[in-house]
């Protein structure tokens, strides 16, 4: 779920919650709330899913929005709304689960794109990323940002399950491979475990990784590649 986004005064935000409570004493990683205009144009505009106010699909959609503008822009776990701090887990693809403090050092892009595969043949090296570059890298491929939507939800209230979509247009470099123009996106699953208070308790994602990095890397080699990520196959966040 990643967004393009610059900081700056904020009157609401339509699908984010908690962008301006307690803006004042929240430590925010860019010196104040982010504005998500580009990328909520981008969702208006390629969304295949418009769900009714106050659906249960729209509630999904806004809780996984607000939990992502968090964790990529709030710089303490305890500024946190959107989950339950001392329970939370992030389980990406069946690996390790990550707890809240692991999740924000590594950054949403680190979390997401960690994989086991021999070194020859990895696409995205996390552990050489720190959560600076991986942001910066992406927001490079992705000047509109990256759009997520719900597309299903499978059951409600506390163990949600629901299907994804993420997109966004190749329109900047990434990683020495010049862009496409083309759309990005990929399809995923996940559930999310939530407490009494509607707070994260659990999240889990299944997904592809190649459906996206694919997409990045078969844009034209601008120059030798000697940035901290790989030079392989395909992933995304």
């Amino acid at each position: 779920m990643a967004s393009q986004v610059v900081p700056g005064k904020v009157e609401g935000d339509k699908y984010r919650s908690f962008l301006d409570d307690e803006a004042h004493t929240t430590h925010w990683r860019h010196g104040g709330p982010p504005i998500y205009d580009a990328v909520n144009k981008l969702f208006e505009q390629g969304r295949t899913k418009e769900w009714p106010e106050g659906s249960l699909e729209e509630t999904v959609q806004n809780a996984i929005k607000s939990w992502e503008m968090e964790l990529s822009h709030k710089t303490r776990v305890q500024d946190f709304k959107t989950i339950n701090p001392e329970r939370f887990k992030l389980f990406v693809n069946g690996r390790e689960g990550l707890t809240a403090e692991e999740t924000l050092r590594l950054g949403s892009y680190n979390a997401l794109m960690k994989n086991s595969l021999p070194e020859e043949y990895k696409y995205y090296k996390a552990e050489e990323e720190t959560f600076e570059s991986s942001h910066e890298a992406f927001r490079s491929a992705f000047p509109r940002g990256f759009a997520w939507e719900v597309i299903k939800v499978y059951s409600g209230l506390p163990d949600i399950a629901y299907k994804f979509r993420h997109w966004g247009f190749f329109e900047g470099p990434y990683k020495g491979h010049a862009p496409t123009g083309n759309m990005v996106e990929f399809y995923g699953i996940g559930t999310l475990k939530v407490d009494s208070l509607m707070k994260a308790e659990e999240v889990e994602i299944y997904y592809d990784p190649a459906e996206m990095m694919g997409g990045l890397l078969a844009g034209k080699k601008t120059s030798d590649d000697n940035t901290k990520t790989s030079q392989g196959c395909p992933f995304s966040k």
